[in-house]
């Protein structure tokens, strides 16, 4: 069977099935790219320390025999991950302090996130979360019903933020269980989910999700997350499109990234290609300094520089906002 057939079994099976199939040896990933992963600084070191985990979908946008592909580089475990960077910690954006209870981040005004699995479809290396204790603090069916009266509670909590892990990975009946309860919320305007699924595995957007976040009863708002328009392939382009047919409010984020995005080129097509599918650039985050992750810095003045080209070169509404999100502060820091 050829690689393309391969493929067209594979995206035909559902999203769980998808899952289940993803790479999780670094060998196997580097067959399929027809690579040599002795010629890659790869580190198995690294791996033990943070799992490689790729779906097909992702793996299928990347550039075949191309050991510096972009998006290869946001999932390939290296030596530098195991090397101490000054500055960066485990817990870098103060999440633990912002958590009075488990399952819950209450960190800005308004606002209350709720850590809904310690799952994700990919694993991202640069992740912020990656060292984050998600056996002590993530939601469980025993702790949901506080979580919901925490919510209760506060009448100044206007949106409720599902994030992770990814909440996609969870079920659908899963989800409408939650969204039941903040239905029972009188002052809950919104609901605002959290995925990098809809890139990395957009077969997770079904029309049962679809109806599901179209009916809820509150204001459904998607931040996708999406670093290159290389990620942007054709199942990707077909679920933001399903998203925004069916009135689903669409934004990204980015994080900016070195050797992956530090480029205004690079973004500025990311952004006319996500504002095409009816996805609005919302953020570009400066890197969190999670340990592991030193390698994907990019400096504040290098970021500053690829804003002004960008801005110079794009229209307002397509400028992504510059932020950094420092632990304690109020709201993220714009970055001017």
């Amino acid at each position: 069977m050829n690689a393309r057939q391969s493929d067209a079994g594979h995206f035909a099976k559902n999203w769980q099935q998808q899952l289940a199939e993803a790479f999780t040896s670094l060998d196997d990933l580097c067959r399929y790219l027809h690579l040599d992963a002795g010629g890659l600084p790869a580190s198995i070191g690294a791996a033990q320390q943070f799992a490689l985990k790729v779906p097909l979908s992702f793996a299928a946008c990347m550039e075949k025999g191309n050991p510096h592909d972009p998006l290869l580089r946001q999932v390939l475990p290296v030596s530098d991950e195991l090397r101490a960077y000054a500055g960066f910690s485990d817990d870098p954006v103060g999440d633990i302090a912002a958590s009075p209870q488990a399952g819950v981040l209450h960190k800005y005004q308004g606002r209350v996130l709720l850590v809904t699995t310690g799952s994700c479809a990919v694993n991202c290396r640069y992740c912020f979360r990656r060292n984050f204790p998600y056996g002590d603090l993530q939601l469980s069916k025993q702790t949901e019903q506080a979580a919901i009266d925490y919510i209760q509670a506060d009448l100044g909590i206007s949106e409720v933020i599902l994030s992770g892990g990814d909440p996609l990975l969870l079920s659908d009946a899963r989800l409408a269980q939650l969204f039941a309860k903040f239905n029972g919320i009188a002052h809950l305007k919104r609901v605002r989910i959290h995925s990098r699924l809809p890139v990395v595995l957009p077969a997770r957007v079904t029309d049962a999700l679809v109806g599901l976040l179209a009916q809820s009863g509150k204001q459904a708002v998607m931040v996708i997350h999406c670093n290159h328009a290389n990620e942007l392939g054709e199942q990707a382009r077909a679920a933001c499109r399903k998203l925004h047919r069916h009135g689903i409010t669409l934004l990204n984020q980015s994080v900016l990234l070195q050797g992956v995005n530090d480029d205004a080129r690079v973004l500025g097509q990311l952004s006319e290609q996500l504002f095409g599918l009816g996805v609005l650039p919302y953020y570009l985050h400066i890197l969190d300094k999670a340990s592991g992750t030193g390698h994907f810095e990019v400096s504040e003045s290098r970021a500053l520089a690829i804003m002004a080209e960008l801005q110079a070169a794009l229209p307002g509404y397509l400028l992504p906002k510059l932020v950094k999100e420092q632990a304690g502060a109020a709201s993220k820091t714009l970055v001017v």
